[in-house]
């Protein structure tokens, strides 16, 4: 007499459902993500100080000593942050446009960031030539290939340049613009440095797909 014992089957139907399934609800996620996006650059836009106001030649002055340019810097970026955000900006995007492989690599780099960590569901694991990867090791490889990116090809010393250049531009104008015609509240000053509304804005859009992958 003889026992039959099933043979497991694999159902390539059922995996391209599943990947069907991860795609679709990785659509919403990555339109919530934009909104989200969208709403905290709108925010941070509406914030802009005039730009005649910014370049006003009136208002500039030579700082009488090393302390008073530190303090005007302080309370220029506290006045002015969202425009010298707009001015670094400017600054990091002209160098990248002006290296469209460093541009290229950068993108692809967020694409990956983007749709195989944030945007990914994070009830259904990465597959990858029938290899699963947990998302502790999915985040280790991006890691580890952002890391490989920035600090061993063109790309770092490029995102360092830039930023360089971006800060002493900040720099210069905040210590030789006299804020003495501002209207600056003395309760924004502390910890509202240029940096302070980006991270911000920055972790109120992707704070909800960090928190799913924790």
């Amino acid at each position: 007499m003889s026992s039959s014992h099933p043979l497991p089957i694999s159902n390539p139907m059922a995996q391209t459902q599943a990947q069907s399934q991860a795609t679709v609800s990785a659509g919403p996620s990555f339109r919530a993500f934009l909104t989200r996006l969208s709403d905290s650059v709108r925010r941070l836009v509406s914030r802009r100080r005039p730009w005649l106001e910014l370049v006003d030649r009136s208002a500039f002055s030579r700082p009488t000593s090393l302390s008073d340019a530190t303090t005007r810097i302080r309370k220029n970026i506290s006045y002015f942050r969202v425009n010298y955000l707009t001015v670094f900006g400017s600054v990091l995007a002209f160098s990248l446009i002006s290296h469209p492989f460093s541009l290229l690599t950068l993108l692809l780099l967020l694409a990956a960031w983007l749709f195989l960590y944030f945007l990914r569901p994070s009830d259904q694991p990465l597959v990858v030539l029938n290899r699963t990867f947990s998302n502790g090791e999915t985040l280790s490889i991006l890691v580890v290939v952002s890391l490989f990116v920035i600090f061993l090809t063109n790309v770092g010393s490029l995102l360092m340049s830039a930023s360089l250049i971006g800060v002493g531009i900040v720099c210069v104008h905040g210590a030789f613009r006299d804020p003495e015609d501002l209207f600056l509240d003395d309760q924004e000053l502390p910890g509202s440095g240029l940096f302070s509304l980006v991270s911000g804005a920055a972790s109120s859009a992707a704070a909800p797909n960090i928190v799913s992958h924790v």
